[in-house]
């Protein structure tokens, strides 16, 4: 078994202690590879479940399986069993819209206990169809009898709910659990039930349709006669915490699907679709759009989409403010749902545990046992320096994309509330830049996007010491500044909003002589605490594009940077040159390859003209989606070169799907066709459109602009995009710019 590593940390907590060598306190043991389990996965609002590709959850040291809700492992261990024996996999795949989970499986050969064989190979089809809904996972068992003759099958379903913390399951250990119970048995349904030392009782309830031949605490057998070509259906009802339907699971299974799958179309049905010349990317626009409808959740604000499975199925601030932001072109109800939530749950007072301070903004919320007691600070947790001026960028850019002030009537006090957190508390020194710094030990060390321990550093490798002032997060507070005067003045306050555009400027000018280094042609990495540029090549640099803090005279040399070999691998931008100390391919943030970094920096691209970069960048990431599994790209992958016939290398623990890295796509398909709305006039418009070399002409149907819509077709033609308004509906324009 390997050695945790620091580098296997998504979202790298905090040290144990600031000694050296020290291990840190919620890592991700390295040995849990997803890639080599390459799981399943389905998720409904606060439930989401990790299986392997027979369909089964298998407990043991390190795996990631089973169905959790709300930060807890509600049931661990899910096996199938046939005669004994483990059936085979024929096929496993999730369907296009991510509604349900289907495998497919056979018997091998059996034998009885003379080494007689009693059922050859392939004789018995069994099909898995599962799927989630409202905290519950439901499950149709098909066995059918392919054989000439009837057969006598024994199918075993054992089970188990460890109720572990989600934390415990990422690898943290527990010095005290609470008291498992015994479990509740009766002829069709098991309880397992847990008391953690929160003295919250956690209940899971299994539910059998028809009733086991025999039912344990631990398995549950049915004898099938199956006569030839017989099929039977077998169901299981696996609730988390709520009780069951008070209804045959056969009957909750079909009425729960319709459901499901009723919610799905609706959740992307309200969303602009694309079709394109490429079926494989086409596949790839589809899994997206699925994968965020999947991974979004209600909340009494609005939709907000989870940042990733599985160890980050919850709120988080920065991926869904990002999200949203790399969406808001399809989709603006979902910036509206995170903009709503964020706002409802900004800080207001200072509490040093949770790295809160009045007017921030969320970085993380956990509901499991060891956040409720403290024993990991994520309950409702602050510490990230980037998700307050995120929060009003996208703001802002609401209400660009839809010119909803109501809206922005009910979030200026929250937008207030945040520029004067990045004043007062942001800018911890008064020398006009937003600095970090945790406030207790157990807080995460960075709090950038980059969190992991060891990202921040100087030229020669030494770990920059805080409070730091990263690169991207004066470009965002710029973007805030800017972002808050276009809402000022919306609001008619025409004053403020001067006030705000002249902070900005100053913001613009200061960073410039402060960040951009001559030398490197680039911007630096951060400023340290002893105000000591960090003269590193990274990708933050490209996040300056993205808000337009660059000055324009600035931009070729950075994107020239960006795309050079050290940084562009072939799949997309590493995060870290490979020229720098502390490059390494295989490392979080040191050299990897991040599908949303890359997006927003293609974003920044197209802002300052280099469409054609962007359409690079656009081509590297869709050329790796067509190695991966569902065409998803992951949280992360290795930033090793791009190798003919060889497809990228995979980070071992990268979340999949995650939210931020499955809106790429999207938001680089609008940075390459420079797609802008103007609700005012009901405008759509393309600003020096192109087209990736892997597309040919593209259709957007319903880009909704004010009270109408509009269906666009954009084609190549020689050099040139030509775009075709296919349908309007209302007082709609469509404008090419060049």
């Amino acid at each position: 078994m390997q050695t945790p590593s620091a580098d296997a940390m998504p979202h790298a907590p905090a040290l144990a202690s600031a000694g050296a060598g020290q291990l840190a306190q919620f890592f991700i043991p390295a040995a849990a590879s997803l890639q080599e389990r390459r799981p399943r996965t389905l998720k409904h609002d606060d439930t989401f479940a990790v299986f392997d590709h027979n369909g089964d959850a298998l407990s043991g040291p390190g795996s990631p399986e089973g169905i959790f809700h709300r930060d807890t492992r509600y049931l661990s261990h899910l096996y199938l069993t046939i005669g004994g024996l483990r059936p085979m996999l024929l096929s496993s795949t999730l369907r296009d819209d991510n509604a349900t989970l289907t495998c497919d499986l056979t018997n091998p050969d059996l034998f009885n206990g003379e080494g007689r064989l009693v059922l050859a190979h392939d004789l018995v089809h069994i099909r898995r169809s599962r799927f989630l809904w409202k905290a519950a996972c439901f499950e149709r068992l098909v066995v059918r009898n392919f054989d000439e003759e009837p057969r006598r099958i024994s199918l075993e379903l054992t089970f188990e709910a460890d109720f572990a913390d989600l934390f415990e399951v990422r690898g943290t250990r527990r010095e005290r659990r609470g008291e498992s119970h015994a479990p509740e048995i009766d002829a069709s349904r098991v309880t397992l039930s847990y008391t953690g030392l929160d003295k919250r009782r956690r209940v899971t309830t299994l539910s059998f349709d028809p009733a086991p031949t025999r039912l344990t605490g631990r398995d549950a057998i049915f004898t099938l006669d199956l006569a030839p070509r017989e099929t039977r259906s077998l169901f299981l009802e696996v609730t988390c915490g709520t009780e069951s339907a008070n209804r045959p699971p056969r009957r909750a299974f079909f009425s729960g699907l319709r459901d499901a799958r009723r919610a799905l179309r609706a959740a992307t049905a309200r969303a602009a679709s694309i079709t394109t010349s490429n079926d494989i990317f086409n596949e790839a626009a589809r899994r997206s759009l699925s994968d965020l409808a999947m991974l979004t959740t209600d909340t009494p604000e609005g939709p907000y989409p989870y940042a990733g499975i599985p160890w980050f199925s919850t709120v988080f601030g920065r991926d869904a403010l990002i999200t949203a932001l790399e969406t808001l072109w399809l989709d603006p109800a979902i910036a509206r749902g995170v903009l709503g939530h964020l706002a409802a749950n900004q800080a207001i007072a200072t509490d040093p545990a949770a790295d809160a301070e009045p007017g921030k903004i969320l970085h993380e919320v956990r509901h499991g046992e060891m956040a409720e007691l403290g024993e990991v600070p994520f309950r409702r947790y602050y510490g990230s320096v980037d998700s307050t001026p995120l929060f009003v960028m996208l703001a802002g850019a609401y209400l660009e994309r839809t010119g909803d002030i109501a809206t922005l009537r009910g979030l200026w006090p929250h937008i207030e509330a945040a520029l004067s957190w990045i004043e007062e508390h942001g800018d911890r020194d008064g020398d006009g830049f937003v600095e970090y710094g945790r406030q207790t030990a157990d807080g995460l060390i960075n709090q950038g996007w980059k969190d992991s321990h060891d990202s921040v550093f100087h030229a020669d490798g030494a770990l920059a010491r805080g409070p730091i002032a990263l690169a991207e997060v004066q470009a965002y507070v710029y973007g805030a500044w800017r972002a808050a005067a276009a809402v000022a003045l919306r609001l008619g306050d025409a004053e403020r909003a001067a006030a705000f555009d002249m902070r900005a400027e100053a913001l613009r000018e200061a960073f410039d002589i402060s960040f951009f280094d001559v030398e490197l042609g680039t911007y630096v990495l951060a400023l340290d605490g002893d105000k000591r540029p960090c003269r590193v090549r990274t990708s933050n640099a490209g996040h300056a594009l993205l808000t337009g803090i660059a000055f324009p005279e600035r931009a070729p040399s950075v994107v020239a940077m960006l795309m050079s070999a050290p940084f562009f691998c072939g799949w997309g931008v590493r995060t870290l040159g490979a020229a720098e100390a502390r490059y390494n391919p295989m490392s979080y943030h040191n050299g990897s390859v991040w599908p949303h970094d890359n997006a927003l920096i293609a974003a920044g691209c197209a802002r300052y003209g280099f469409q054609q970069e962007a359409a690079r960048i656009f081509e590297g990431l869709f050329a790796a989606s067509t190695y991966i599994d569902l065409r998803r790209l992951p949280e992360l992958f290795c930033g090793f070169p791009r190798q003919r016939t060889q497809g990228p290398t995979f980070y071992p623990v990268a979340c999949t799907p995650q939210a931020w890295a499955a809106a790429a796509p999207l938001s680089l398909l609008q940075s390459c066709l420079g797609l802008g709305f103007d609700p005012g006039e009901a405008q759509i418009s393309f600003t020096e459109p192109v087209l990736p070399d892997f597309l040919d002409d593209v259709v957007l149907r319903n880009l909704v602009i004010g009270g109408g819509s509009a269906d666009v077709a954009l084609r190549r033609s020689g050099r040139s995009v030509v775009v075709d308004v296919l349908d309007r509906k209302g007082p709609v324009r469509v404008l090419t710019k060049s």
